[in-house]
């Protein structure tokens, strides 16, 4: 694996390979000496052109528990803030030698460009409204650890549905989820206003749906999205409180949920909006799974990338 820009680069053995290893990358948070040493003498560029904590953070302590070198640069402390355009901080950064750039931008398919312009390996860490690769295989990895409770020996998502609900139009995470649970088997149905669902949905490998309550008692994976309100130029939806009674999960919902199905959500969330503090801190709530699993899936992806001979 050259380069991580879509979460259509991974086949379904990559994509087990991947979560094989975060599960062995995951025992390092358990120690009290969280390092190891597969890659000492590499460096590695997290290049933020937009706000991040969960991300950013993740990358950022799963390079170094690898003892990697690590760099973060941001927009707002970078010559981008003087006019420096992208191609130009992109090549300067990987003159100085770095192996690996991460990079977070606002405009879908930057991560792409950049990696024509130079030899580093490229992670998209979140590309505009396009792609987000990443998160959905963290997701994927803490979906496949809550259903290994029940069926320890699962090897894909045959025969289970994931609903993806909310803001599906400005989403990056639900495109890259799309791609990557369609390609682990699972039924995945996208459900939101008619305003939320993009253009060309229908050519999707999902089924797209605008009744919350209809998909809610079938699914086994509820995965709500945030209402990207920066994104927005109004007229999506009425008011927040319409929102909430039509796609948010609340507590009557939450108790319509199939027996043994989980919540995800992959942050930040709007508490009271999409999600319910009922919901976002129930015991069937993956939230937090999800956050300690970004670290140990970035670190499995870091070693993919820079692990083995050139």
């Amino acid at each position: 694996m050259r380069h991580l820009l879509s979460a259509a680069d991974l086949d379904r053995t990559q994509i087990t390979e991947i979560f094989d290893l975060a599960e062995e990358m995951s025992l390092v948070q358990g120690r009290p000496v969280k390092k190891l040493p597969a890659l000492r003498g590499r460096t590695v560029v997290n290049l933020f052109f937009e706000d991040s904590t969960r991300t950013r953070s993740s990358f950022e302590i799963a390079g170094k528990w690898l003892s990697a070198d690590v760099i973060n640069i941001s927009a707002k402390g970078s010559s981008v803030s003087k006019g420096e355009s992208l191609r130009d901080t992109v090549l300067t950064v990987a003159a100085m030698g770095v192996d690996a750039l991460v990079i977070r931008h606002h405009a879908s398919g930057a991560p792409w460009q950049a990696s024509h312009w130079i030899d580093a390996h490229v992670l998209n860490a979140g590309d505009g409204t396009h792609e987000h690769p990443t998160q959905a295989l963290l997701d994927g990895f803490t979906i496949r650890r809550h259903l290994r409770r029940s069926a320890p020996d699962l090897v894909d998502f045959e025969g289970k549905t994931v609903a993806i609900v909310g803001d599906i139009t400005h989403s990056r995470v639900a495109r890259s989820n799309v791609l990557l649970l369609s390609t682990l088997g699972a039924q995945v149905t996208l459900v939101a206003p008619p305003t939320l669902l993009p253009p060309g949905v229908d050519s999707w490998p999902v089924l797209a749906c605008t009744d919350l309550d209809e998909v809610l008692p079938h699914a086994d994976i509820v995965m709500m999205l945030r209402v990207q309100r920066e994104r927005m130029s109004g007229g999506y939806f009425p008011t927040p409180r319409e929102y909430t009674i039509g796609y948010g999960l609340t507590r009557p919902r939450l108790e319509a949920m199939k027996s043994g199905a989980a919540i995800c959500h992959p942050g930040p969330m709007n508490r009271g909006l999409e999600i319910s503090a009922d919901a976002a801190d129930a015991a069937n709530s993956l939230i937090l799974d999800q956050v300690a699993a970004g670290v140990s899936v970035r670190m499995s992806v870091l070693y993919e990338l820079l692990g083995g001979a050139e």
